[in-house]
């Protein structure tokens, strides 16, 4: 399956973001989106979910309009994790995962068995069980980034679109979430994400795609096109390329 925006002109009522965008993630592969802030990252994201509509061009599923998918058919096939996500209600950490299934069956009826053993296994995989009962609204900004996550693997998509998936985490959780970006992708799903480190791209992602004031800057695999000059280009900034000691890889630093 292919999720994919053809020549879309993205923006809000009275405001154009972007022009002219061609993008395409296809189930079993990682596409992360780099660019400075007001970019048109989020745009572009809610665009292709469908929550902001194209002002111009056609987000499609396959060979069907995204338009075409009612509802709760799409949130079968893609799920979406915000950059950040204020905690209103005082759910359970269990109840706000047990929310992803809601695409499966109805908003109001009670949760399956089958339903609370794949958000087990969501909470599990994340490393948050142990948070199942504490109320969503007392844990801390990436315990609550972590149970979204694990909210939309219980989902279980096709797609999964994050933005900004590691902005609230520590570092040892930031690599947890990188690393199950690339398990997602294995075992079937089709990923993007959005970031301010190219790092993150290249340890998560198969492809990069640019976005500089609305428009593509470059797009392709990530250890072609995430080079320095490229990168210096993106944020208008000098970026270095740091080697490890022992050769065995490098690291982008602003310059």
């Amino acid at each position: 399956m292919i999720l994919s925006g053809h020549r879309l002109v993205i923006g809000y009522k009275d405001h154009v973001v972007g022009r002219d965008l061609d993008i395409a993630l296809a189930t079993g592969e990682v596409l992360a989106l780099l660019g400075p802030n007001g970019g048109g990252k989020t745009t572009l994201l809610k665009t292709l979910l469908g929550l902001l509509a194209p002002k111009a061009g056609e987000v499609r599923l396959d060979d069907r309009s995204l338009t075409s998918y009612a509802g709760r058919e799409r949130a079968r096939l893609i799920a979406y994790v915000p950059q950040s996500h204020a905690a209103t209600f005082a759910f359970t950490v269990e109840t706000v995962v047990l929310m992803g299934r809601t695409a499966h069956g109805s908003l109001f009826s009670r949760p399956s068995a089958d339903d609370a053993a794949i958000a087990a296994r969501a909470l599990e995989r994340f490393g948050i069980a142990h948070l199942r009962e504490r109320p969503y609204t007392e844990i801390s900004g990436g315990e609550r980034q972590l149970a979204l996550l694990a909210r939309a693997l219980a989902q279980e998509p096709q797609f999964v679109v994050l933005d900004e998936p590691t902005a609230s985490l520590d570092f040892g959780n930031q690599g947890r979430v990188l690393r199950e970006i690339r398990a997602l992708a294995a075992s079937g799903h089709g990923v993007l994400f959005t970031t301010h480190d190219p790092n993150h791209a290249v340890r998560a992602a198969d492809r990069a795609y640019l976005l500089r004031a609305g428009a593509l800057v470059g797009e392709g695999a990530v250890h072609t096109i995430l080079a320095r000059e490229q990168l210096e280009a993106l944020y208008g900034a000098p970026v270095q390329r740091i080697a490890d000691r022992d050769g065995g890889g490098s690291a982008f630093l602003p310059g």
